[in-house]
């Protein structure tokens, strides 16, 4: 894992405990946070942190409120903490 998809987990991360435990996000909210000028350019790369933590047990995707496949999910998706989260440490 490059530095940089580091931090698009990390910014996940803090995106998501500046919520409420049930909130979600949109990859682009990741996107924007990390970059003003080029965000879009960052879509892709917050799909796969997300997937990658959704692997981990760490996250959730969700499209219209069902929990989906991170690998199938086609159009928008939304992103929130898994049920059980992992012990981070």
């Amino acid at each position: 894992m490059t530095s940089s998809d580091h931090d698009l987990e990390n910014k996940i991360r803090e995106l998501l405990d500046a919520r409420s435990r049930d909130a979600t996000i949109c990859p682009s909210d990741v996107a924007r946070a990390m970059s003003d000028d080029n965000w879009r350019d960052l879509m892709e790369p917050v799909r796969r942190a997300a997937r990658r933590m959704v692997d981990a047990g760490e996250v959730e995707i969700t499209q219209k409120g069902s929990v989906v496949d991170p690998s199938t999910a086609k159009g928008p998706i939304r992103i929130r903490w898994a049920a059980t989260p992992p012990v981070r440490g």
